[in-house]
């Protein structure tokens, strides 16, 4: 007689029911592992649900038949049955599909004139300043060149007060190299120009002991009190008058009032640096500081339309440097 394979041993009840408890074990913990994880970040982050999900991947199908039945023999109808929960887990495990909750973006910040009507340069660079808090959260102060005109901000860019001011008699907005270190008297006119750009200034002494604020120390450029030690130049009359023509007469420096000095500059600089914004006359203020308009960097872009690409997200439409 030939060989034969022995009859398989039938199972006994007790055995098949501590199977079926084993794989149920299996099945739940499968389920705890693999589905909680799931809905928790999917509850976070689905948007509106699909209009059909797409089917379980044979390869995502495959690994969890072998997470509920790892090499073990199954009866036709113990298949079918986790024929359905491993197409269950796996539907639980595809990514959501639909749009995705993106945080608004911060609302725009703009300066506070109060009262004071600025020139639009002026306004320009302080909106960009407080939008983009370029002054460190400290107090800062804007020049206007053009407008002899001195803007004191606090840290929250609120206007503390204006005034007019005294310049550089030359018109430009760069020193001379090197002029920091040549005697006063041997600076000709057409140098004596007030430099544009943002400063850190410092508090500190002239060479008369007077204490003062560097704006740039290299080239010697400082804001200080008005000094009226030459009667000619007739400085203290040029701040009086409505006019900003007839306040080009300094050697470089920034010559305030002295009340407005005591006032907003010194306390500003008492026990800390502030920053200096002196705005161009000749360059534009956005080839300087790289500033943007801030109505327009915040406006909303217009939805794409079908034959557009949608704008890359998180790009604020800035004004490109001249």
């Amino acid at each position: 007689m030939p060989n034969q394979h022995p009859s398989p041993t039938p199972t006994p009840p007790r055995a098949q029911l501590l199977a079926g408890l084993r794989q149920g074990a299996f099945i739940g913990l499968a389920v705890v592992v693999l589905a909680v994880p799931l809905l928790v970040f999917s509850g976070a982050t689905r948007g509106p649900a699909p209009d059909a999900a797409p089917p379980p991947t044979p390869f995502l199908t495959q690994r969890l038949s072998l997470v509920l039945s790892p090499g073990k023999s199954l009866s036709a109808e113990q298949l079918q049955v986790q024929s359905g929960a491993v197409a269950a887990l796996a539907a639980l495990a595809m990514p959501a599909r639909g749009t995705v909750t993106v945080a608004p973006p911060p609302p725009a910040r703009y300066a506070g004139f109060g009262a004071e009507t600025p020139s639009p340069d002026a306004r320009h660079l302080a909106d960009w300043v407080a939008d983009t808090r370029d002054n460190a959260g400290t107090g800062f102060f804007i020049v206007d060149k053009r407008n002899a005109h001195l803007y004191a901000f606090d840290a929250d860019a609120r206007l503390l007060g204006a005034s007019a001011v005294l310049l550089g008699g030359a018109r430009g907005d760069d020193s001379v190299a090197g002029i920091g270190t040549r005697p006063i008297a041997q600076i000709r006119p057409a140098e004596r120009t007030t430099p544009a750009g943002r400063f850190a200034g410092q508090r500190g002494r002239n060479a008369q002991g007077e204490d003062i604020v560097w704006v740039d120390y290299d080239a010697a450029v400082s804001m200080h009190r008005v000094r009226a030690t030459n009667p000619k130049e007739r400085r203290l009359e040029r701040l009086a008058t409505p006019t900003a023509a007839d306040n080009r007469i300094s050697y470089g420096c920034i010559n305030v009032p002295a009340d407005f000095y005591n006032t907003h500059v010194g306390p500003a600089f008492a026990q800390h640096r502030a920053i200096v914004y002196v705005l161009p006359e000749v360059r534009v203020v956005q080839q300087v500081f790289g500033s943007y308009d801030v109505a327009s960097a915040h406006r909303a872009p217009a939805a794409p339309t079908a034959s557009t690409a949608p704008a890359t997200p998180g790009l604020p439409v800035v004004q490109a440097r001249l």
